[in-house]
């Protein structure tokens, strides 16, 4: 049960946050549960709203997207992240299950993919305190200066919902997943 009220509908969340509720329902066909229970701020959810969309429209892939959003909520063990995006990567990023597994582990099957993944695993980690050496290595692999800052905006951006589910108890709307134990 969630810690702080959840508005049942985009009608019971402050007036403010109601277009931007409106767009995810336009987009996505729902309102899942972090919209609506960040939607208790309107300014808490634009600002997400905005830097999820800037990010989607940057230079890294849906797929490298999901596969970090896999890697850092399985680190942070956000249950709800953990649901919300297995299920993005399955159906819409169309990851295969031992992909999204890797990604939980902190990988990938495609090599490039598993640097991106390794360093965001990396940055969540030590908190964004990563060596040269660690930086090298995403720009020895292919990735542009551009494509860096946003893995570094990915793991800002899947911190801030795996923190924001946790404090307030977001109840899972998504098919369950449990966090990986090795």
């Amino acid at each position: 049960m969630s810690r702080i009220p959840t508005p049942e509908s985009i009608e019971a969340a402050p007036e403010a946050s109601r277009s931007s509720l409106e767009a995810v329902n336009s987009l996505l066909g729902s309102v899942p549960n972090l919209f609506r229970i960040v939607a208790n701020s309107p300014q808490a959810l634009d600002g997400y709203l905005g830097l999820n969309s800037a990010l989607g429209g940057g230079s890294l892939s849906a797929q490298t997207r999901e596969r970090i959003a896999l890697a850092v909520s399985e680190f942070n063990g956000c249950s709800y992240c953990l649901a919300a995006h297995s299920y993005l990567a399955t159906n819409l990023a169309k990851l295969s299950a031992e992909e999204i597994e890797a990604n939980r582990r902190g990988t990938s099957a495609d090599d490039k993919a598993a640097v991106a993944v390794a360093f965001a695993v990396r940055i969540t980690e030590l908190r964004g305190k990563v060596s040269d050496a660690d930086v090298a290595r995403v720009q020895a692999a292919g990735y542009s200066n551009a494509e860096i800052v946003e893995i570094v905006g990915l793991v800002a951006l899947n911190t801030l919902t795996n923190y924001m589910n946790d404090v307030l108890g977001t109840d899972v709307d998504f098919p369950g997943v449990k966090t990986l134990v090795d």
